[in-house]
């Protein structure tokens, strides 16, 4: 996206085996005013647009957003109201999951506290550990032994640890390619792969949510009341608190975790900008695919909820 990875990802693609490789032209070259964004971030409403056009334009298999450096990797894919970008959440258990079906046996998998817990549930049930540290790569990639894979939900991947130990977009888009590839194969899309994992493990559905307040310090006084007076109950549901300020070690940090039956909701202030950051999430269990569309509006309603609640923080 207007930056420094667009030759080397393409001969990385093209290498991989991967021949027919088309790129947004008005998005290739570097360019340091970003004439086609407001914000150069493929997770910003509208930054993949050219992207998602020219996907439908060719028919493609799956649409790959680098970030300016090439060290965070977005998808985009078709679903049934046209193409979209996934979550960063989406594609790091999409990713996960392919990992592991190919990883030793007690492999470690990892994310962030403001990630979803669906990689939690994941991966015990793939003969795997799970891991979870602070968000940033210099936690991620210090995990522990044996990480085969690591993701955080701003579109950052780290999916080979022996080779790249950092969050890499350039590795995360062949590796992202070749599970397009091999589930096209098997006549499905990447959307049908999400759809297992719901019925496998329940519907996770996820938000963010930035409260832009007029200063730092007003943000920090939000926190710092609601850890005064925690919340007991968010959306209708009963739920209880952690403050990770009183932790210890590397797991401590200013936040507060709160954590439902169905929900669970991180807030924490920015630190660099006058800003709230809540991360949302809500589970739905789902009895079979026919269940399915049922949980997901269910969950729906329920982010809707917990969203209502963060706007009146």
């Amino acid at each position: 996206m207007h930056g420094v990875g667009g030759e080397l990802a393409v001969a990385a693609l093209r290498g991989a085996g991967f021949g027919e490789v088309l790129v947004v032209t008005e998005q290739f070259a570097p360019d340091p005013d970003f004439p086609t964004v407001a914000f150069p971030n493929p997770e910003e409403p509208g930054a993949a647009d050219l992207l998602l056009d020219l996907a439908e334009r060719v028919d493609a298999d799956i649409a790959i957003a680098l970030d300016p450096d090439a060290d965070r990797c977005a998808l985009g894919v078709r679903g049934p109201g046209g193409w979209r970008m996934l979550r960063g959440d989406e594609t790091g258990v999409l990713l996960g999951d392919f990992v592991l079906r190919t990883a030793a046996p007690n492999s470690l998998v990892a994310t962030t506290i403001v990630s979803s817990r669906l990689l939690s549930k994941l991966a015990p049930a793939r003969g795997a550990r799970y891991a979870e540290t602070l968000t940033g790569f210099k936690w991620l990639a210090r995990a522990g032994e044996g990480l085969v894979y690591a993701y955080e939900e701003a579109i950052g991947h780290c999916v080979d640890p022996a080779a790249v130990r950092d969050k890499d977009g350039i590795s995360a888009a062949v590796l992202a390619a070749d599970l397009a590839a091999q589930v096209k194969a098997d006549g499905r899309t990447l959307l049908d792969v999400l759809d297992d994992l719901a019925v496998e493990f329940g519907v996770h559905a996820g938000d963010q949510v930035s409260l832009r307040l007029p200063n730092v310090s007003e943000a920090a006084a939000v926190v710092a009341r609601l850890r005064e007076r925690p919340p007991t109950e968010i959306a209708a549901e009963a739920v209880r608190c952690t403050d990770m300020s009183q932790l210890r070690g590397r797991m401590r940090t200013d936040a507060l975790v709160f954590e439902g039956p169905t929900l669970r909701l991180v807030i924490r202030p920015s630190g660099t900008e006058p800003k709230l950051k809540c991360y949302l999430e809500t589970f739905a269990p789902v009895a079979d695919r026919a269940g399915l569309p049922d949980a997901k509006a269910a969950a729906a309603q329920r982010l809707s909820e917990i969203r209502k609640f963060c706007e009146k923080l």
